[in-house]
């Protein structure tokens, strides 16, 4: 992809944060949207902005039924689809003991299975064309496990490596694969998307404490989205994008700093790492 104009990007979590940034951010670059959200009305003015290059549908990435039919009308509206953003997700701010089955269940459903349900429907149509771009919007979070934030992490962690075993397999048909690390941004994720656990422990204080931190740092984050948006459209159309993208330099700096603390560990193993194996021939 050259250019933005007219293409065709299909956006899950279109209302709000990464999702809706990007949107505005292709249509001023004279590109087209399927722009959806779990609320049809919540995209609605998308949609009224630039009728003739927006198609807002509603689509909970949880219903298969309405992934088929979204990207169906993707289809039948303007032909083809050039870039996926999964970007559909919440959070969920819950130690690991805290976390019940159907709450880790369901963060899951959203930001894995989910992702991976409209990865799959959108894929028969790239491997078509021979063209295409998939933006998987992860976090730092998926790089270092944070305490806390348990099935949150392992949600995004899993994010990570199916993106980076579809990136192989989808590269001989021309598709790549983004994989989006941002820090903390100045949406409304401290907000609106975070989710607690219904029972909390009280052996946890801290916690409890960083559950807390969260609300009244909203609206204070250092990442600006907009900016955010114009970085991940420039990079898709750089000449070679890479396979990840940090945003934030909190983001980076903690990445750097916890690749650094895993390559140590790496080396802790070298010398055991060789003595498990049976004498060469």
């Amino acid at each position: 992809m050259k250019t933005i104009r007219d293409s065709v990007w299909f956006i899950t979590g279109a209302s709000v944060g990464f999702g809706l940034a990007l949107a505005n951010e292709v249509l001023g670059r004279g590109g087209r949207v399927v722009a959806t959200a779990r609320h049809r009305a919540s995209i609605a003015a998308l949609e009224a902005g630039a009728p003739d290059r927006v198609l807002a549908l509603a689509l909970d990435v949880t219903r298969p039924e309405q992934i088929a039919a979204a990207v169906s009308a993707a289809q039948t509206r303007f032909g083809r689809i050039d870039v996926l953003v999964n970007n559909a997700g919440y959070g969920f701010l819950s130690g690991m003991e805290e976390g019940s089955d159907a709450e880790a269940r369901a963060q899951f459903d959203v930001n894995f299975f989910g992702l991976a349900a409209v990865t799959r429907a959108v894929l028969p149509i790239l491997r078509r064309q021979r063209s295409g771009q998939i933006v998987n919007i992860s976090s730092a979070a998926g790089v270092f496990a944070m305490g806390g934030s348990a099935y949150y992490s392992a949600s995004k962690f899993a994010l990570e490596a199916l993106s980076e075993a579809l990136a192989q397999e989808v590269a001989p048909f021309g598709v790549g694969v983004l994989i989006v690390e941002p820090g903390a941004f100045r949406t409304d994720f401290f907000g609106r998307s975070l989710a607690t656990p219904a029972r909390p422990i009280e052996d946890y204080p801290e916690l409890k404490a960083a559950r807390e931190s969260y609300s009244r740092i909203s609206g204070q984050q250092p990442g600006d989205p907009l900016k955010a948006a114009t970085a991940i459209v420039d990079t898709l159309l750089s000449e070679r994008p890479p396979l990840r993208l940090i945003l934030g330099s909190g983001a980076f700096e903690r990445i750097r700093k916890a690749l650094e603390g895993r390559l140590a560990e790496v080396e802790r193993s070298r010398t055991i790492a060789h003595q498990v194996e049976f004498p060469a021939a």
